[in-house]
């Protein structure tokens, strides 16, 4: 879970720096169980060298790995005081066995607070690539990007607006998790990186009340006071850099200048997104799909029924590059668009301005049978009658991993295809 940490335990050997993305690897060099710290090369001054082994200076700067993960007997086992932070004795609604130990304390993966933006042509900004993805968000007609090369080295961005808006856009890498919390459950307060895991999956603290836990994929508390209470969500949309700057090329994103000595052209789990293992064992993974498609769903509400879509469904359901997909979720119906160019789908109710709209595929347009009106994507006509109207974006859709998706929605509809 964290590229940048030291650990004290067995002695295990430090192996060499995971392989380039580009390099797809389907088997495993590591023993099953162990920890992220034997799986990457670590330097204790806060970055991550993806180019070749790990040198002997280097080594002697780091204690040894733990070689396997602890199950949790109770969560204050792992917890003591970091800085003024302490969880203790925590009561937790999950199996306390179900939760696991990710490395660091809680904030030793540092969440950022309002981290300086930037334009897209802004030198600070060169360290984003035309593919790599970002999550976008429109707050008062202005749109942000926050890329996953921040996301890899702080998973949350906690973000306070001039209209009083606040908040936390959060991003996983070991579950490709991308959600969008409003922070008024946690009464603004700013969330952090726990270091604890669910299902591979991010767990927060918020810093006005620390011995409560968010889990980031349940979209809710699971330990402490605030057990039971669920987080608002904010409507995003996940693409890459290109997409994104392509449907706003006004749009703002987060700077290389964040106080924090990272190297965000490098990712430090390697070639992690392209293989079907996992660094944490997680029961009864599901593999009716590659466990690491993309994919955007909308979870259930209260019994009723979730939705999900395998970007690789998306692709090929159209000759085209865009895709329509149909469905219902949450109790109502859902049309969820995709365009291939910027690599993103969304969800929406079809309804605009009181009116059931009914879309399809004409060519590379998604057109609306209504009304004769072009829709891009993000869910803005484009041309024709409806021209600068917007669809209501399903705040609740995220985008992750399969296996992770599925995990946390076991029984949602998949969808397969027209």
């Amino acid at each position: 879970m964290f590229p940048t940490r030291t650990h004290a335990g067995t002695g295990a050997a430090f192996l060499t720096a995971p392989r380039e993305l580009s390099e797809h690897r389907t088997d495993s060099p590591y023993p099953a169980g162990a920890s992220l710290a034997t799986r990457l090369d670590i330097d204790i001054s806060g970055s991550s060298n993806m180019s070749g082994p790990v040198s002997a200076g280097r080594v002697a700067l780091l204690s040894v790995a733990l070689a396997a993960l602890l199950p949790l007997t109770a969560c204050s086992d792992l917890f003591g005081p970091s800085g003024s932070q302490a969880f203790v004795e925590l009561e937790c609604s999950v199996s306390r066995s179900a939760l696991m130990d990710g490395g660091p304390p809680p904030d030793g993966i540092p969440s950022l607070q309002n981290p300086q933006f930037v334009g897209p042509d802004s030198p600070e900004a060169d360290y984003l690539r035309d593919r790599d993805r970002v999550i976008g968000i429109v707050v008062d007609g202005e749109a942000w990007a926050i890329p996953h090369n921040i996301g890899w080295w702080h998973e949350i961005v906690n973000m306070d607006f001039d209209s009083g808006a606040q908040l936390a856009v959060t991003y996983c890498p070991l579950t490709g998790s991308s959600l969008v919390f409003d922070r008024e459950a946690v009464g603004g307060a700013t969330f952090g990186v726990s270091g604890l895991l669910f299902q591979n999956n991010l767990i927060l603290f918020d810093r006005n009340d620390p011995a409560s836990l968010w889990f980031q994929m349940d979209r809710q508390a699971r330990c402490g006071n605030a057990d039971g209470t669920r987080l608002a969500m904010y409507p995003s949309m996940e693409t890459t850099w290109f997409g994104w700057r392509s449907l706003h090329p006004e749009t703002r994103v987060v700077g290389s200048a964040t106080g924090i000595d990272r190297d965000y052209e490098d990712n430090p789990y390697g070639n992690y997104e392209r293989t079907d293992e996992l660094l944490f064992g997680q029961p009864n993974v599901d593999t009716r799909r590659f466990v690491k498609e993309r994919t955007l769903g909308v979870p259930e509400d209260d019994g009723q029924n979730a939705l999900v879509v395998p970007f690789g469904e998306l692709e090929d359901a159209e000759d085209g590059v865009v895709a329509v997909a149909r469905g219902d979720a949450r109790g109502a119906p859902v049309v969820i668009f995709w365009d291939e160019r910027v690599q993103g789908a969304m969800a929406f109710r079809p309804v605009s301005q009181g009116t059931n709209l009914t879309f399809s595929v004409e060519g590379d347009r998604i057109v609306d049978q209504e009304t004769g009106s072009s829709w891009r994507v993000d869910g803005v006509a484009e041309e024709g009658p409806l021209a600068g109207q917007r669809l209501e974006a399903i705040p609740e859709a995220y985008v992750a991993f399969w296996f992770a998706w599925i995990a946390f929605h076991p029984a949602a509809e998949m969808w397969e295809g027209a």
